[in-house]
Formats: structure tokens, C-alpha cells, sequence
């Protein structure tokens, strides 16, 4: 007996698990949020994270790039129809130039940048690893519709990265990285008039979010599974880039 198709296919390009998993959580709940019984069909693909970090620390992004793109061919193969990648430091990668996906995704900080516009944010805080906050990609997008992105100082940008990588990948919260997220969100929304925290990297969310942070949170993972359910469900036109530059 053949099963109905009620959605397109979802391919979640994994690059870290805790990220990857949030990610397809979202996407099932917000469909059933959305009404839809029966939720998109999802494949992942996921290859260690591990392998890429030195082309990480190298700067070595056409590496990267290139072992996404293996998951992009995998997702292909598998018959999704558009890819999310739920993390935030991929895409610098993602948009370096090179021969376009074989399938075309949802970016990240577009999602992002386009939830702090519609919620009046002008200054916000942008807290992930130390490629994204030292990269181009939140200030360019959230610079487009008018917004601020506000860095860490130096020190707590180490912080935060230092977290990320020894406890947050692994899927470890230990209260000393709840404090770290909260007083750093807490400094910036008294001494920068941050009115939101960006949570950029995809397991930043398992730390702080808007029930625990002084300012509201955007958290990114969330909020990308929840714009792949709406595309699934045709709520949102299907993305067309399909990697290298954007906008």
C-alpha cells in the first residue's frame, strides 16, 4: 500500500548531533503546532564534527565546505527536496565559493535575522562560537533590516566559545555555563542596551533561553526547524539558494 505525501521532504545537514537533533525535534513539533497530524519527512545526515575541526582552526573552509556538501549529496540521493544546516559557523563555509548544492537550503541567519526584525529588536546580542562572532555573517544580514549586532568583548567571547566546545557539543550543561550565558546576556543588556540575545550557535539554546535569559532569546535552532516545517508544509515559498553567496 503506497503512504500519501502531505509535505515535502525535509534534509537536515547536520554538522554538530546536539544541533542536528534539536533541529529535527523542531520540525515534527511545529508541524503538529501548525495543525499538521502527521509531520514532514526528515532525513539527516551527519558526519562528525570531529573530522572537520582542524580545517576549522586552519581556516581551511574550502575542506568544510566540501565535507558538507557530501551531506548534501547524501540528502539528494535520499530525495529531500531542500536542506537546513542547524549550525550557525557551517555557513561561512556554506557560502564560500565553490559549485552550487545539489539541492537548494533555508540559511540560518536569514531565518534569524528575519525573526529579529519582525519582533522590533535594534540591538542585539550575538553569542556562538568564535568564527561566528567574529565573522561577517550576523552583522551583514541583521545591518539589511536595520538591526545592530552587538559583539562580546574579547574575553567573553573566549568564554563562550571555551564552552561550547568542552561541554555544549557533548550535549553538557553544568551550571557554571548557565552563569557564564546568563551574566554575559545580563552585561550586554546593561552596558551595550542589547534588547535581545541571538543564541548562534545551535546548542547555545540548551544553556540559556527566554525563560532564564535577563532578554529575550533567538534561538536559532528552533527557529530554523520551525521555518523548515513551515516550507514543508507550503506555509513558505521552498528556498532557492543553494550555497556560495548569498543575497
Amino acid at each position: 500500500m503506497s503512504v500519501p505525501t502531505t509535505a515535502s521532504h525535509v534534509g537536515v545537514l547536520g554538522h554538530t548531533i546536539e544541533g542536528a537533533a534539536l533541529c529535527w525535534t523542531e520540525v515534527a513539533r511545529h508541524s503538529a503546532k501548525l495543525g499538521q497530524p502527521q509531520h514532514p519527512d526528515i532525513t539527516m545526515d551527519c558526519i562528525s564534527f570531529e573530522r572537520v575541526m582542524p580545517a576549522w582552526e586552519a581556516g581551511d573552509l574550502a575542506t568544510v565546505r566540501a565535507v558538507l556538501r557530501t551531506s548534501a549529496e547524501r540528502l539528494a540521493k535520499a530525495d529531500a527536496e531542500f536542506f537546513v544546516c542547524p549550525d550557525n559557523t557551517a555557513h561561512l563555509a556554506l557560502e564560500a565559493a565553490g559549485p552550487e548544492f545539489p539541492l537548494p537550503g533555508l540559511h540560518i541567519v536569514d531565518v534569524v535575522a528575519d525573526a529579529a526584525q519582525a519582533a522590533g529588536y535594534q540591538r542585539v546580542a550575538i553569542l556562538g562560537t568564535r568564527f561566528t562572532m567574529n565573522g561577517p555573517l550576523y552583522p551583514r544580514e541583521l545591518a539589511k533590516r536595520g538591526i545592530t549586532a552587538v559583539i562580546p568583548a574579547e574575553t567573553e567571547r573566549e568564554r563562550i566559545h571555551d564552552a561550547i566546545f568542552t561541554e555544549l557539543v557533548y550535549g553538557r550543561v553544568p551550571e557554571s555555563v548557565r552563569s557564564t550565558f546568563h551574566s554575559i546576556a545580563e552585561r550586554m543588556q546593561a552596558e551595550e542596551g542589547c534588547d535581545a540575545v541571538a543564541a548562534v550557535c545551535t546548542e547555545i539554546p540548551l544553556a540559556i533561553d527566554s525563560s532564564t535569559s535577563p532578554i529575550p532569546v533567538l534561538d536559532s535552532t528552533r527557529l530554523l526547524g520551525r521555518a523548515a516545517a513551515e516550507v514543508a508544509l507550503g506555509r513558505r515559498p521552498l528556498p532557492v539558494w543553494s550555497g556560495g553567496a548569498f543575497g
